[in-house]
């Protein structure tokens, strides 16, 4: 039996910052902890700015997979608020 599974690179975030510059599709963020009002919002941005809004601003589960199948244009922008341990997944482009 073959099974199909979907293979992301990744990274791991504690605080706001650029993922990737350029292209890519977001596969999701799995919460591994989250206390002090935990906020995270995702940008379309090749740098730290928040001018393109992709994810709007949510309060992250700690435990949980949260699949964001979304593609993104000139980068990947997270915006940490409270407490948040993450990993992203994410393809380049």
């Amino acid at each position: 039996m073959n099974h199909v599974t979907q293979a992301y690179s990744y990274r791991h975030v504690s605080a706001s910052g650029n993922i990737r510059a350029g292209d890519g599709v977001l596969g999701g963020i799995f919460v591994s902890a989250a206390t002090g009002t935990p906020t995270i919002a995702i940008y379309d941005d090749a740098a730290d700015g928040v001018g393109t809004l992709l994810v709007d601003e949510f309060t992250p589960t700690p435990g949980q997979w949260i699949p964001l199948p979304f593609a993104f244009v000139n980068g990947l922008n997270i915006v940490i608020g409270g407490t948040v341990s993450a990993t992203v997944g994410f393809t380049a482009g």
